[in-house]
């Protein structure tokens, strides 16, 4: 940071920079909001953010984020027990749940295979996984479409399979509304990959 910046807002903003998609000037912009609030109001955030991070438990099934041993989409008796949606993340889940039409049983992994990164199957939840296949006729393999999400899938897929559990993957292709110039090579190939019938 520039001389002109005191030692208080530097050390703010560097705590802000750490936060995923927060670059140098919006972590200025948010430490220069901290640094005007009544201390009270800064006590009451931190504070808040700490007993979030202290509650925040995994669900003994999904491994998603929870503040019971259970979360409410394992407890909910509604939910199909026998299909499984594997994601990366437990915000993942949250998308899925606000776009609505999925009514199955989630499991968070907690990150994606990435030997580059020295990140293996011990380092996720697919042991996890594993141990709650009993009844489930379906995993869906939502991961990211990215080699690391490939990669995942398919090594999750062939652990799987042997177990006579049908594995699918989520279709990739164009996004409503847009148009095919502005597509890249990849989203045009699944699309064409997935196309349907009409």
């Amino acid at each position: 940071m520039s001389e002109f910046v005191s030692l208080p807002l530097a050390l703010a903003a560097e705590q802000f920079a750490k936060l995923p998609g927060v670059g140098i000037k919006t972590a200025q912009r948010l430490a220069y909001f901290m640094l005007n609030l009544p201390e009270a109001e800064v006590r009451d955030f931190a504070e808040n953010i700490i007993k979030a991070r202290q509650s925040a438990k995994l669900c003994k099934y999904c491994q998603n984020f929870t503040e019971r041993d259970i979360c409410g989409l394992c407890a909910d008796e509604n939910r199909r027990r026998d299909q499984i949606c594997v994601v990366e993340s437990p915000k993942d889940v949250s998308a899925f749940e606000r776009a609505g039409g999925y009514e199955g049983l989630y499991h968070v992994l907690h990150g994606l295979l990435s030997p580059m990164d020295g990140v293996t199957a011990e380092d996720i939840k697919i042991k996890e996984l594993l141990a709650r296949l009993g009844d489930v006729k379906e995993v869906i393999m939502a991961t990211n479409p990215t080699v690391e999400g490939e990669a995942t899938a398919m090594y999750i897929g062939r652990l799987i399979k042997p177990m006579g559990i049908k594995v699918t993957r989520l279709a990739y292709g164009l996004p409503a509304g847009s148009a095919l110039e502005f597509a890249d090579d990849v989203t045009l190939v699944k699309a064409f990959e997935n196309r349907n019938e009409i």
